[in-house]
């Protein structure tokens, strides 16, 4: 049960690439475990997820060495208890804007007298069903707790919720934070390219890894270069609508009129 990709995103240097999973289904899900990421983002925030599509793709994913992330709708300590309950050691807490959110998010992945996260070993596939020796006593340091700064309010109070204990990594949603600095549908703004460079140094300022989702080739080379220890680079949905129209329009091009 030792969490590798919490490991992985502390080593100096490193840097993990990682894929968005979008299509809220196991299949295409273990397609994409076949192709090497590192990591897979199981998506219930923007896409179709629910508590048993996301188990089937855990399923799915996990004879592979992609390690599985899950982003839920919202932070709820009751929807983080069942998602831990199925398996998911590494969360990424959407739309994060004060450390009070960030630790009760905390509190809610740890046992007590850590946290308030219910025991329920004995029903979860968390435990392989009682399979995994003393799992009460040890899941607490396996779990992930990442958190989404998206917006100019978060950025105010960055320092504070990187500064939270149990928080382990701090990732940039450049989409809603584009729309909250009035840039809508423009992440690639210089100024929220800039608000972002920003928040990437001050994560590590923290000893935080920073993380951030970008489909720009640059992009991906300069956060890299900055010191981003997770990276998405890519998404299922985005890929299939690209390949699929682009083909469409190849051979409708090409048909006599």
């Amino acid at each position: 049960m030792k969490n590798l990709f919490k490991i992985a995103i502390n080593e100096p240097g490193s840097t993990q690439f990682g894929f968005w999973l979008a299509l809220a289904n196991a299949y295409s899900a273990e397609v994409c475990a076949t192709a090497g990421f590192d990591w897979l983002l199981i998506d219930a925030e923007h896409a179709p997820n629910d508590l048993r599509t996301i188990l089937a793709q855990l399923q799915a994913i996990a004879p592979y060495p992609a390690h599985a992330i899950v982003r839920p709708p919202v932070g709820d300590p009751n929807l983080i208890k069942q998602l831990l309950d199925i398996g998911v050691q590494t969360l990424l807490v959407p739309m994060v804007e004060t450390a009070e959110q960030a630790a009760a998010i905390v509190a809610a992945t740890r046992y007590p007298t850590a946290g308030i996260r219910g025991v329920g070993g004995a029903l979860a596939r968390a435990s392989r069903w009682n399979a995994i020796p003393d799992y009460l006593h040890k899941a607490n340091s396996e779990m992930c707790v990442l958190v989404q700064v998206e917006s100019v309010t978060a950025l105010k109070n960055l320092d504070a919720i990187a500064a939270v204990d149990g928080v382990d990594g701090v990732f940039v949603g450049p989409s809603d934070l584009a729309a909250t600095m009035g840039h809508l549908g423009n992440p690639t703004h210089p100024e929220v390219l800039s608000a972002i460079e920003d928040a990437i140094r001050r994560i590590k300022l923290a000893g935080k890894p920073p993380g951030i989702l970008t489909f720009d080739e640059p992009l991906i080379q300069r956060y890299t270069e900055l010191g981003c220890r997770f990276i998405a680079v890519g998404a299922d949905v985005i890929l299939l609508t690209k390949v699929v129209r682009g083909l469409a329009q190849k051979y409708k091009a090409q048909a006599p009129t």
